[in-house]
């Protein structure tokens, strides 16, 4: 009974996204107290159960979260939903329809792990990625794209976790890092959200009204706008000259016999040491001298650890 109620629990919200305590005792047939034991245990698994208390709260399953990929393999989910479909057409059972429903509403899209915009496809998935930062971003693309509103839970660099209900406007691509660009209501102001800071992203069903945006004043700098900028060269190796070039441009790439060297003007500090680092030793900084001294210090405490 206890399992079948907690499946019968995470079924629920991933169909309607938000229940009641009350709702879900009624329809498992257990106390209300019982369900938020289920509820806890559910959430000790994995599940990412959201229980806000108040007027406007309730039980509610970001629409971020997914079954798992190995729930149910692709041939499993296929003959599933054939045999429900099947038998829902010769029983006409409420059981059945609902289960299939069910299975149904977690139909697995081709497209959830890439983001399609007019004639560009970008490809959010990362090396490794269950498909959980893919969602999250089809999600706030989706909401942006239909100006509904997004409930967030945001944890900022200080590791405070805090409750946003925000206005998509745009998602932003900087630096290699996702962005929202949205109207935060806490704020009562245009904020930019780092998409990997997002723990859970739940559609409220609001539709916002678009507020006009100056895209040529969108905060675009912000990695950078108390970064020094520096005149940096570097000598660079045969085997790092393709990632050389993605990087800097090839237009700031120079070819002399055997001699490639590389120049261009660059925002200093951690991001920067980060980046040269990473190519070990496919790149040398050759000027200013202050930065490969720091480069060299910076090396040579890494390889102490080693």
């Amino acid at each position: 009974m206890k399992f079948q109620a907690m499946l019968k629990i995470l079924f629920t919200l991933l169909k309607k996204r938000r229940s009641s305590a009350a709702e879900l005792a009624a329809a498992c047939g257990v106390s209300e107290r019982s369900i938020h034991r289920y509820l806890e245990e559910l959430i000790v698994s994995g599940v990412p159960i959201d229980i806000i208390r108040g007027r406007n709260g309730g039980i509610f399953l970001p629409d971020t979260y997914k079954l798992p990929e190995n729930f149910f393999t692709k041939e499993e989910y296929a003959a599933a939903v054939n045999a429900l479909g099947a038998l829902s057409e010769q029983m006409r059972d409420d059981a059945v329809k609902s289960a299939l429903e069910k299975l149904l509403s977690q139909q697995k899209a081709d497209r959830r792990d890439m983001t399609l915009t007019g004639r560009v496809i970008v490809d959010g998935g990362t090396w490794g990625d269950a498909y959980d930062f893919s969602d999250k971003l089809k999600v706030l693309e989706d909401a942006a794209e239909d100006d509904e509103c997004l409930d967030l839970l945001y944890i900022d660099r200080e590791g405070k976790e805090s409750r946003r209900t925000i206005e998509p406007h745009l998602l932003v691509y900087k630096q290699n890092i996702w962005y929202v660009y949205a109207w935060c209501r806490k704020r009562s102001d245009f904020r930019l959200f780092k998409v990997a800071r997002i723990k859970s992203a739940r559609k409220t069903g609001e539709i916002f009204a678009r507020r006009e945006i100056d895209r040529a004043h969108l905060p675009l700098k912000f990695n950078f706008e108390n970064a020094e900028l520096t005149d940096v060269k570097f000598s660079v190796q045969k085997k790092a000259l393709p990632d050389v070039e993605e990087w800097l441009g090839i237009d700031n790439i120079r070819v002399e016999g055997e001699n490639i060297t590389a120049e261009a003007t660059l925002p200093g500090g951690e991001v920067l040491f980060s980046k040269i680092l990473a190519f070990g030793d496919g790149i040398k900084v050759l000027s200013p001298e202050s930065l490969a001294k720091e480069v060299k210090r910076r090396a040579e405490k890494l390889a102490a650890l080693y």
